[in-house]
Formats: structure tokens, C-alpha cells, sequence
């Protein structure tokens, strides 16, 4: 049910408010997504459970890789939802997909059917108010559920659940953010160990490559002549895996990831030189 309007949730007055603790525990937010940005998300979750006297509170997020059966992910849980951390849910039914379809706050029930159709067991959701976050290109619901009154929530919770909401959507954005820094210096530390270690093979492998070479124009030792030949293609694939090794500083800005398996020009390397 819609509540753009906060029509379904107006007449409610259920919880007595300290507007000081309140404050605390959005200082606590702000102080966390600085320090420790890592554990923002969590602190969301715990925060509503706090501030709208939720007994459960998580956030989803809509995966790239997801498929009808997987769509969303449960990246945070807090109270007695705690334990369905990573969970994943279907597209549909799903009360994820009609709020971000609508693209506004959403006031949601769930029984029992919906987890029999999941094959898990849970605690029904008698009230509970789903909202919709965005941070870039990914999407998702951060939500508070009660499992035992058919009215908990009122227009006070869906306030601080919409300041919640954007903390979500700066907290995702932050920690993709990380995650492309860390990846970035990964690169760039696997290209700065490649370039060491061609720099350290090159010059012995220069050396074996003359030495070989002059082998191969001998006359007088047909032995010598023929293991000339049949170590050279190795010494040419090592030679042109030295050489894209040293081209690698020159490509760090545009990787990710990790590792030499993320590192362009390797693998099409020994391909080529196997060929």
C-alpha cells in the first residue's frame, strides 16, 4: 500500500519520542559513515530497530547478476531477521519489486504463504514499512517489519526511515567507491611487482637469447645446433611475456581487480606465443 501521501498512517500516534536520543543515534549514524564506513550499513539496521521499536529491520539491494529466483540480496538484518543475512529473494512476488517499480515508501504485510512459497520459516510481518534507495545504478529497500502488532509504525517512523534511506544510499555509494580505490591500488601494486620481476629476467634473458642465437649458426656441432632450435620458441614466449610485463605500469589506470588474472595482455600473450 502506497503512502506517498501518508494518508494510511496519519491518524497513528503510537510511540512517545526523546528527540535528544534520537539526535544521539543520528550523530552516532553520521560519525560511524566517516570512521568506519565499512559497518554503516549494520548501524542502519540496528538504528531502526532502535529508533521505530522494530522487531526487525534490514536492507536490500537489487544484484546485477540477479535472476528471477535471486534478485534481491539482504546486505543487513537487525532483530529477529538477524539471521537471514545474505538471504536472497525472488523479483516476484516480492514487496522489494513494487517499491522501487513505484519509487516510494510502501506499507507492507506478509504471512505465512509467502515463506512456504520460499521453503523457509519466519515470523510473519504484521506491519512494516519498505522505502526504496538508489546510489548510482543500484537500487534497493531498507525496511522495518513488526511481527506481532498490525499497527506499529507511524508517520514519525516513516520520517526517520526516510532519512535512514539516504544514509543507505550515501553508505552503497561509499563502499563502491572503496571497493574501486582498493581494487585500483591492487592493480596498481600487481603492475609495479610484474615490471620488478621483467626487469629482473630481462637481462639474463638477453644474455640466453645471444647465446643461443650464435648456437644455431654453428657448424661444427650438429647436437648443439639442433637443442639451439628446439629451445627457442620457449625462450620467444619468454621473451614476449617479459616484454607485455613491462608494458603493464602503462595499463594500471584501467584495470580492476586483482592479481595477474586481471591483468590485460597476459593471457592473449601466451596464447599468441603459443600458437
Amino acid at each position: 500500500m502506497d503512502l506517498a501521501d501518508e494518508s494510511l498512517i496519519a491518524g497513528r500516534k503510537l510511540h512517545a519520542r526523546n528527540g535528544s536520543t534520537q539526535l544521539q543515534r543520528l550523530q552516532k549514524l553520521a560519525t560511524t559513515f566517516v570512521e568506519q564506513p565499512e559497518t554503516i550499513l549494520q548501524e542502519l539496521v540496528n538504528a531502526a530497530v532502535y529508533l521505530c521499536g522494530a522487531d526487525s529491520a534490514g536492507i536490500s539491494i537489487e544484484r546485477e547478476d540477479g535472476t528471477q529466483q535471486h534478485h534481491y540480496q539482504w546486505v543487513a538484518t537487525a532483530g529477529e531477521y538477524s539471521r537471514f543475512l545474505d538471504a536472497m529473494l525472488p523479483r516476484s512476488p516480492s514487496a522489494c519489486t513494487v517499491c522501487l517499480e513505484r519509487n516510494r515508501p510502501q506499507l507492507f504485510r506478509v504471512d505465512h504463504r509467502f515463506f512456504d512459497i520460499l521453503g523457509v520459516e519466519a515470523a510473519p510481518v504484521t506491519d512494516g514499512i519498505l522505502l526504496p534507495w538508489q546510489a548510482e545504478e543500484m537500487r534497493g529497500t531498507i525496511f522495518i517489519i513488526s511481527h506481532s502488532h498490525a499497527e506499529a509504525f507511524d508517520s514519525e517512523d516513516l520520517r526517520l526511515m526516510q532519512i535512514l534511506a539516504n544514509f543507505a544510499s550515501m553508505g552503497i555509494r561509499q563502499q563502491r567507491q572503496q571497493q574501486k580505490l582498493i581494487a585500483h591500488a591492487r592493480a596498481s601494486a600487481a603492475a609495479a611487482m610484474a615490471n620488478d620481476l621483467a626487469h629482473q629476467i630481462n637481462n639474463p634473458l638477453q644474455c640466453l637469447t645471444n647465446v643461443l642465437f650464435l648456437a644455431r649458426q654453428a657448424s661444427g656441432i650438429g647436437d648443439e645446433r639442433s637443442l639451439a632450435l628446439r629451445l627457442e620458441t620457449d625462450f620467444n614466449r619468454l621473451s614476449i611475456l617479459v616484454k607485455s610485463l613491462l608494458e603493464l605500469p602503462k595499463r594500471t589506470a584501467a584495470l580492476s581487480g586483482d592479481g595477474f588474472a586481471c591483468l590485460p595482455g597476459i593471457a592473449q600473450t601466451e596464447q599468441a606465443a603459443h600458437r
